[in-house]
């Protein structure tokens, strides 16, 4: 789906020479976002909905400047509001149903239908700024009408409870994409703990369930994202789907070692699987430091 709406034709004139000057750059970036939808693949704002409100969007003000509104001004975690989002001409966000991995083997699936409903209720609640979108189709035709789709991942397959009729309501939810480990391994698939600093193994990478699921998955039309997942898991995926994948939010391990990153190894299977990665705008994966800047994101976008 992604990679459809990406693939919109770009006009060839839509070229800028090296050094041209920050007007003329703009104004070719401004051309280009009109052309094509600009897809932001995980935010995690429905979390802090829930952290901060508990759901309750009555005393959510989305349309706001919430950088002058508590608690929200003060939180690390949270950068986003429909006004920054329309200055960053987003096209489509991903919004993420996280559940923590605390969750797991107890209401993981409860708390995940809870998120989606939030999604959905945000998204009502801000139409027609915000439209649900489930298809290339629906990306496309929002662009064009110049309205922002909701697109909903799951993160992390703790939130299945092992089920794959779970992961098929997902789908039939609205759910396309799932992160197929969080922060914790499932008993299908090995998470980034598996490789360093922890080394925390528990399959070496997906089981002979974890396949089944990733079949299913393609069967559906669910894309499968492999950002927080083990090497081992990543290499066993790129195996087995038989569609295109996506990080949706790692940057590249050769410009910061983090396990959270996507190895040049990773990196030249994805290539052949016509998948996509994501660069994850979090400092410390950008340069492991607390310090990055602009630059930094664009070098890992297109590493010499």
């Amino acid at each position: 789906m992604i990679a459809g709406a990406a693939g919109v034709a770009v006009p060839l004139a839509l070229k800028v020479s090296s050094g041209a000057p920050l007007e003329e750059r703009m104004q070719v970036a401004t051309q280009l976002l009109d052309t094509v939808p600009l897809i932001d693949g995980h935010n995690d704002l429905p979390w802090n909905i829930r952290k901060f409100l508990h759901n309750q969007l009555n005393d959510f003000r989305f349309d706001d400047d919430l950088k002058t509104i508590l608690p929200w001004s003060k939180s690390a975690w949270s950068h986003t509001d429909l006004q920054r989002l329309k200055r960053g001409r987003i096209s489509a966000q991903f919004w993420a149903a996280y559940v923590p991995c605390e969750a797991q083997h107890k209401d993981a699936v409860q708390i995940t239908l809870e998120q989606i409903d939030v999604i959905k209720r945000l998204t009502e609640r801000y139409s027609p700024h915000l439209t649900s979108c489930a298809s290339t189709f629906d990306i496309i035709q929002a662009h064009k009408n110049r309205q922002m789709c909701s697109l909903i991942g799951v993160e992390g397959g703790h939130s299945l409870g092992g089920s794959l009729g779970v992961l098929r309501i997902y789908y039939a939810l609205g759910v396309r994409y799932m992160t197929l480990t969080s922060t914790c391994h499932t008993p299908w698939a090995d998470s980034s703990n598996a490789d360093a600093p922890k080394y925390d193994i528990r399959h070496g990478g997906l089981t002979a369930y974890g396949k089944t699921i990733v079949r299913e998955m393609n069967r559906l039309g669910m894309i499968v994202d492999l950002s927080k997942s083990s090497v081992g898991t990543m290499k066993d995926v790129l195996a087995t789907s038989q569609a295109p994948v996506i990080f949706s939010h790692s940057s590249a391990h050769a410009l910061c070692n983090s396990s959270r990153n996507v190895q040049d190894e990773v990196l030249e299977l994805v290539t052949k699987n016509r998948g996509l990665v994501m660069v994850n705008f979090y400092n410390k994966f950008l340069r492991c430091s607390d310090n990055a800047s602009v630059q930094d994101a664009v070098v890992t976008q297109c590493p010499s």
